[in-house]
């Protein structure tokens, strides 16, 4: 994979920092392009020409050219797990929506949303390259530079593939609801993270991205990936989201529930309620004995003797209420280890059936 930084000025960059960081290139001017919409800024010309100037760049051998802003953050393998299923010798613009049912209506249910990320293939670039300032001189109204990009995709009559791992998140709050309950399908992308609580409690964003990534380099493949199993000595419902956090439910609640993200993030739009979001979710538990206790990803490692993972989670504190049900309280639990063999081909060959069954446990 080769990338490159598109600025609108140069930069000051020290004499070592050049080795470091990816090639920064500045875009051309775009001051004679039409920009009328009172919402947004113009810079939207740019950006969405960053696609031609990266293909006139005249780079060897490239199959695919992935565009996302300045705080998209993407799991690479996974990415590469996801074009790897497409033909990039045909017409291909991948991506997914936003979160938010009224961004996608104001917006487009057919565009992939910049700060998800999208991937286009090269053939499809050529294509838009030959067209693409002409196509903008159309549509100086528009917003945004991935609105563009999906007006010249309509007029070639390309519609969106979407894959549900390229996350968008124009959400605020919590994101923990979205990542526990994470869809089936490899994590490619998450975004917004500037405007979100760190996905880690009690550490920064920064330190929690780093503390990510250690499981994610044992098996990106399995990250965040949800497993719901059942203890039923204790009669306890438990959520495993490998590399992330462990729930522990009391009673035994079904798979159709569990899987649903429940509401800890609020809207984009911070008067819409919960009818307001492209997908199902469900309430917070109101019951206090069905409160879940949330135990984070403390640890990872690789157990080389039996080829697997041994990942531990530790249980956050948090108040309680007061639970009258005569059965085990979760809060007895003070860590959880989940062992888990890497399965680099998981997404090969996985089907939803299987996918909920990968993981032991012991705590």
């Amino acid at each position: 994979m080769r990338g490159v930084v598109w600025l609108d000025n140069s930069v000051k960059t020290e004499k070592n920092e050049s080795k470091s960081l990816p090639e920064l290139r500045i875009s051309a001017d775009t001051s004679h392009f039409a920009y009328n919409n009172k919402q947004g800024h113009r810079s939207a010309i740019r950006i969405s020409r960053i696609l031609s100037e990266t293909l006139r760049l005249g780079k060897e051998n490239v199959r695919w050219f992935v565009m996302g802003d300045d705080d998209t953050v993407f799991v690479t393998e996974n990415l590469l797990r996801i074009l790897n299923k497409y033909d990039h010798n045909q017409y291909y613009y991948i991506g997914s929506l936003s979160e938010s049912h009224l961004q996608n209506i104001y917006f487009s249910y057919s565009m992939a949303y910049g700060g998800g990320g999208f991937a286009i293939s090269y053939p499809l670039a050529k294509a838009i390259d030959k067209m693409q300032d002409r196509c903008i001189q159309r549509y100086p109204g528009l917003y945004g530079s991935d609105d563009r990009m999906q007006a010249c995709m309509a007029e070639l009559g390309v519609p969106l593939t979407k894959e549900l791992g390229f996350h968008q998140y124009d959400v605020y709050g919590n994101l923990f609801g979205l990542l526990a309950s994470h869809p089936i399908t490899p994590l490619v992308s998450l975004h917004h993270l500037d405007v979100v609580e760190p996905i880690f409690p009690n550490v920064t964003q920064l330190q929690a991205l780093q503390k990510l990534t250690v499981p994610m380099k044992l098996d990106s493949a399995g990250i965040m990936q949800q497993s719901i199993c059942y203890d039923k000595v204790n009669s306890w419902t438990i959520s495993v989201s490998w590399g992330f956090a462990v729930q522990i439910f009391r009673g035994v609640l079904s798979p159709r529930e569990i899987e649903m993200p429940s509401r800890t993030f609020l809207n984009w739009y911070r008067r819409a309620d919960y009818t307001a979001y492209a997908f199902n979710t469900r309430p917070v538990m109101r019951n206090p004995c069905q409160k879940s206790f949330v135990f984070y990803m403390s640890s990872a490692k690789m157990d080389s003797y039996n080829n697997q993972t041994v990942t531990q989670y530790t249980r956050h504190r948090v108040p309680h209420p007061l639970c009258r049900w005569k059965m085990a309280n979760p809060a007895d639990v003070e860590r959880i280890q989940v062992y888990k063999k890497p399965d680099p081909q998981l997404w090969d060959r996985v089907s939803s059936s299987l996918s909920r069954i990968y993981s032991n446990f012991a705590y």
